[in-house]
């Protein structure tokens, strides 16, 4: 099958959307199917207002629409609500073609977190951008059922995976801190909370691990916490691992990878019950979810490794790929049900 993906979210970004895209990317290869990405690479960019890391595509229409032409995909999957996620579902309804979509993130969230847009008008606007889709991927029940309530239709479960080779138990003296040892790691950003983390009164040393617009804020109003910047690859690994809990503070996560990533590693959770956390973790077997983070924090030290190791083992991006095929097979090169009109292609 020819695919292809559009995304606003890739390297040199380091987070969920682009580690999926880019293992699912990889499957796909394995299986002989044909993937194009469509991302900001190749587009004069802006920076993203308010996190400037993220670089947005400038008026990239002409060039979709070119390149789409010339690609005459069999399936299009939509991966972000960006400006070449806008251009590619332009693109899709013009042509009668249909498409997939998915939510990776709380979009409706995030802005008002960043820019204090009211939740109903960043939910009117992505079950605009979403709904000619004809089915939009979620990650996680919770989710799915989250956005049932919105408004949303034809919604389809496309869960995550973990290498579970790289994320794996290691010696934890690789960190010398006092201990025990609690970590977060994951964007340094508004909408991840952690100063919820940083807050809490816990015994040891606290690490954040990674970067964004909040990291040297956060770097000077805790300045007992060691933050330790972007970490990728064999490091990132070896510094989840060296941890005796991961704190996950974030409250808007959809499903937040790196909680199967420390699990791999043999690292206990501690989060709050909200979706994401509670559709991963096995409350008192492979973490505690409690809407006291510190509780949550000390008792999840005395839980089994082994136990998260084999949890994490579930999770396998061979099976997330299956998934994500399922949904396009459905659509390939089906004629879209309605034609467009002017509100399909712009918002109010």
């Amino acid at each position: 099958m020819n695919i292809v993906i559009a995304t606003d979210a890739w390297f040199p970004q380091i987070n969920g959307v682009v580690t999926t895209l880019d293992h699912t990317e990889h499957e796909l290869n394995a299986a002989g199917h044909e993937v194009t990405l469509l991302t900001p690479q190749g587009f004069a960019t802006l920076p993203c207002p308010t996190y400037p890391e993220i670089r947005l595509a400038l008026f990239p229409g002409r060039r979709v629409r070119t390149a789409l032409d010339q690609i005459a995909p069999d399936a299009v999957h939509i991966a972000t609500e960006g400006p070449l996620g806008l251009a590619v579902r332009r693109w899709c309804i013009r042509r009668g073609l249909p498409f997939t979509s998915s939510f990776h993130t709380q979009f409706p969230e995030y802005l008002n977190l960043r820019t204090g847009l009211p939740l109903r008008v960043g939910y009117a606007l992505s079950r605009w951008f979403h709904g000619r889709a004809e089915a939009t991927l979620v990650p996680t029940e919770s989710v799915r059922q989250h956005l049932q309530q919105q408004g949303f239709r034809n919604l389809r479960l496309w869960s995550r995976g973990v290498n579970t080779q790289l994320f794996r138990p290691r010696p934890k003296d690789f960190l010398d801190r006092p201990r025990p040892i609690f970590m977060y790691v994951g964007r340094v950003a508004v909408e991840k909370n952690i100063e919820a983390f940083l807050r809490l009164k816990l015994p040891g040393t606290r690490y954040v691990v990674g970067g964004g617009p909040d990291l040297e804020m956060l770097r000077r109003r805790y300045p007992l916490a060691l933050f330790t910047g972007f970490k990728t690859g064999e490091d990132l690994a070896r510094h989840l691992a060296a941890a005796d809990v991961f704190v996950f503070p974030s409250r808007t996560d959809t499903f937040g990878l790196v909680l199967i990533e420390a699990l791999a590693c043999g690292v206990p959770v501690a989060a709050y019950p909200v979706q994401g956390p509670r559709d991963i973790i096995q409350n008192g077997v492979t973490g505690f979810l409690d809407e006291d983070l510190a509780r949550a924090a000390l008792a999840a030290r005395t839980l089994d490794p082994q136990r998260c190791r084999q949890e994490a083992l579930r999770y396998t991006w061979s099976a997330c790929t299956r998934q994500f095929l399922d949904a396009l097979d459905s659509t390939t090169r089906r004629p879209s049900k309605a034609t467009a009109t002017a509100e399909d292609i712009h918002p109010n």
